[in-house]
């Protein structure tokens, strides 16, 4: 059977091209379940903790007895009480026997006991059979729940995970399961409950047992390239595996569900694209950034549900706002809410004690995001909107005439505006009269490295040709010269011999325009605002 590139549900190696998970799930035979650690694998949507969960339990299987249940197979009517929910635990647990190729006779009559006898239906009664069941058993029982989340805003829930942080406690004197691996979205050590309706939501830590799980998800270049060579020597195409591994990893950081669509997108739909003359063509650096370009477009669950959360936080979505237009340095503090809620999603990362957007594509969907809030009300995108076919000529973007427009309509329209709106707007008028100019075509993106309160690059691509820009707060001329070096430094980096620096100067006394200026024969098309 001809494998795939999956993005929905659990990767299986003979049916879809997968990132090889042995040492992975090793590490975490090692680290945890061997240690008989009680731990939570809480990562963002589609980090594959399900195909993780399964790759684990054929790791497992012969030294241990694995129970693999999955909570978003209970319904809403399962967690009414105590007794509705102790049946369907145990129902899924003989399911999960069953399946197996051994015999666990004794383990199936403890069970089966208890779902026949109603009046044993209560956690009490649950834990009994199971701290039995666990002690004649064969080979020590490792128990995994994933989709655990779904279940999270339930008392039943909470007093089950009570239960078993007490028999964790006590297991030297009354067994009970080895290990216990709980996986999804967010973190349940610390459930933020709603257990009736005149109650606000309220943090409750049923789960203070869990051992920290600090084993690395995402995908690596050096895991990507291994992928990509399974591929190449299926389909016998020409591809340089470690070039475009490195590519789909600078989009990416190596976030499981993206690495996988730009994938999904070169085998399956790019590769029908007329624009490109062969699978070889295909798979290049030009094809990932159409991928890329189409998973900025497309709606999708995995970003309809970053929409919801920003809304339903919204001091999460004002940290973000903070970060992109703003360049602010925020301190990673796991205490902040909005941080940690951030982190849990996925969404940033701890980078060297500031948090940072996780990933280019988070980024340059947050951008947009943020970006058409604004697009309806404000005047300098319609400028841009109904003049963006001056910008293009023979299909190449027009830098020079766009840094030039940009400053005659900032100036007229926000010249007379006071230092602190400059500065907290300035950065987000300028890829706000950029975007309509560029879209559906071009990209943009954001350097994380380069970006703080002064300083922002913006690296634009149109159409294979890249463009960086600098966007700056006027701090001086000592600061704007060491500026210009800056960019000629990194114009060299990225084999550019031109660039552009716009800086947001608030000194009234400033000379408004556009100039060339050389360093180390560099050309930089430098603008005031």
């Amino acid at each position: 059977m001809k494998r795939k590139f999956n993005i929905t549900g659990s990767c299986n190696p003979q049916r879809h091209y997968m990132v090889r998970l042995d040492d992975r799930v090793e590490q975490i035979k090692k680290d945890y379940v061997d240690e008989g650690s009680y731990f939570i694998i809480n990562r963002g949507r589609q980090y594959g903790k399900t195909t993780t969960l399964s790759e684990l339990e054929k790791h497992l299987k012969d030294k241990y007895t694995v129970l693999s249940l999955d909570f978003q197979e209970i319904g809403t009517e399962d967690f009414a009480d105590a007794s509705s929910f102790s049946t369907t635990f145990a129902k899924m647990l003989i399911e999960a026997f069953e399946i197996m190729e051994t015999d666990h006779e004794e383990a199936l009559k403890l069970l089966r006991d208890l779902v026949g006898n109603p009046k044993e239906s209560s956690l009490k009664g649950l834990f009994t059979n199971l701290s039995k069941m666990c002690a004649k058993a064969s080979k020590p029982i490792v128990l995994m729940i994933d989709e655990v989340d779904s279940a999270s805003n339930n008392q039943v829930f909470v007093d089950f995970l009570a239960q078993l942080r007490g028999y964790y406690l006590a297991r030297d004197k009354k067994p009970i399961f080895h290990s216990v691996i709980l996986a999804g979205v967010y973190d349940i050590k610390n459930l933020k409950l709603k257990l009736r309706p005149d109650q606000e939501h309220k943090y409750n830590s049923p789960w203070n047992i869990a051992a920290k799980f600090s084993i690395d998800m995402n995908f690596s270049t050096e895991e990507i390239a291994s992928m990509l060579q399974e591929y190449k020597n299926d389909r016998q195409i020409g591809i340089d595996v470690q070039q475009i591994a490195g590519c789909i990893y600078g989009y990416t950081s190596g976030y499981p569900y993206l690495v996988s669509v730009i994938c999904k997108l070169l085998d399956e739909e790019l590769s029908k694209d007329s624009r490109f003359t062969d699978m070889e063509e295909v798979w290049s650096e030009r094809g990932v950034t159409e991928a890329v370009k189409i998973i900025l477009l497309e709606q999708a669950p995995f970003f309809e549900s970053m929409v919801r959360q920003l809304e339903e936080y919204p001091e999460m979505k004002q940290m973000l706002r903070s970060v992109l237009f703003l360049g602010k340095r925020i301190s990673y503090n796991p205490d902040s809410p909005a941080i940690c809620l951030a982190s849990m999603f996925g969404y940033i990362i701890n980078s060297e004690g500031s948090i940072q957007v996780a990933n280019r594509i988070f980024e340059m969907r947050l951008y947009n995001l943020f970006l058409s809030e604004e697009e309806l009300s404000n005047v300098i995108y319609d400028k841009a909107q109904g003049n963006k076919s001056q910008f293009i000529h023979d299909n190449k973007l027009d830098m020079d005439l766009v840094v030039e427009k940009f400053v005659l309509y900032f100036h007229d329209i926000y010249g007379e505006r006071d230092e602190k709106f400059l500065e907290e707007h300035g950065r987000e008028f300028f890829l706000l009269y950029l975007k309509p100019i560029i879209n559906g075509t071009g990209n943009y993106y954001i350097e994380a490295q380069t970006r703080d309160a002064k300083r922002t690059d913006v690296i634009v691509d149109y159409l294979g040709e890249q463009f960086i820009v600098e966007l700056k707060i006027w701090h001086g001329n000592e600061y704007n010269e060491r500026g210009e070096r800056q960019l000629a430094d990194y114009l060299d980096y990225y084999h550019k011999d031109k660039g552009y620096m716009i800086s947001f100067n608030f000194n009234k006394s400033k000379t408004i325009g556009v100039k060339e200026i050389k360093i180390d024969h560099k050309l930089i098309i430098e603008a005031v605002v």
